[in-house]
């Protein structure tokens, strides 16, 4: 690894001190899953870490007054996976955490470390965009909200600026008779996503769709919802047929890049098959709950 100084404050004043003093020369590390192998590679070379892994308050996952939750900097993914709260309040959360790499990986990396590193390939930035999550990103001088619409910007690029540290991701709680789903395409499991899917489905006292979201990630420089297919799904009976009609509009729409894990036809004929599978798993889930 390239040279660096190694910061572990005790306090988050003490945390949002050193990156206002080192800005970009930088690097907040937590589970340090992902930062630690790019340093490794040389890809990546900051002067200064900040671990904040000592830093009290900031491993909570706590239940909002609107029945949503928020996740704090340095929860892992297996306390996240293991949270009761979680399973009941964000089921989605809940069904990606398991797909996070392997069990290792999830035991020292955190939710909102994943989020903040913002791989387009990663599970949790597909779901925070399906579930519009809210972003609280701290500095020195105060904190402000950041929609997950607003917070991914590209491939591992996000809203935050050098002084700011992502201090918690807030979840809206799941409405009454919806399902979810997440799929994904990969060579191996624990491996990154060749093509991922996160969806969520609503009915109306009717039985129809109310409102559904499909977020991809793996298709796009970030983590993409593919709207065109959300509309035509709405007021639709849930069945083959509309399912059918959203994954030809995605397979259309997505224009996912090419490398050596697939092509982009071989991804957009993957996209609109996850669809219809993912659909279809929602689907099943409201009508067991029924």
């Amino acid at each position: 690894m390239p040279a660096f100084a190694y910061h572990r404050p005790a306090s988050l004043d003490e945390a949002l001190d050193l990156l206002s003093r080192f800005g970009e020369d930088a690097k907040i590390l937590a589970g340090g899953q992902s930062l630690l192998p790019l340093m490794a590679l040389r890809l990546s070379h900051p002067a200064n870490l900040v671990d904040i892994s000592r830093v009290p308050g900031l491993n909570e996952i706590v239940e909002d007054v609107e029945g949503g939750l928020a996740i704090g900097a340095t929860v892992t993914h297996t306390r996240a996976e293991e949270a009761e709260a979680v399973h009941r309040l964000t089921p989605l959360v809940a069904a990606a955490l398991p797909l996070v790499g392997h069990r290792a990986i999830r035991n020292r990396g955190t939710v909102v470390g994943s989020l903040a590193h913002a791989d387009p390939a990663a599970e949790l930035p597909a779901v925070a965009l399906a579930l519009g999550a809210r972003f609280i990103a701290v500095k020195s001088g105060g904190q402000r909200r950041v929609a997950a619409a607003d917070f991914f910007s590209g491939f591992l690029t996000t809203d935050l600026a050098p002084d700011e540290l992502l201090l918690a991701v807030g979840f809206p709680p799941q409405k009454p008779r919806t399902g979810v789903s997440v799929k994904e395409i990969s060579r191996r499991s624990g491996d990154f996503a060749i093509v991922g899917l996160a969806a969520t489905v609503s009915l109306d006292e009717a039985g129809l769709i109310a409102s559904s979201a499909l977020s991809f990630f793996g298709a796009a420089s970030t983590a993409v919802r593919v709207t065109e297919a959300e509309e035509a799904l709405a007021g639709q009976s849930p069945g083959p047929e509309a399912f059918e009609e959203a994954a030809r509009i995605v397979s259309q729409s997505l224009d996912p890049p090419e490398d050596a894990n697939g092509t982009t036809a071989y991804r957009k004929h993957v996209a609109g098959v996850l669809t219809r599978n993912a659909l279809a798993d929602a689907i099943d889930q409201i009508g067991f709950a029924a």
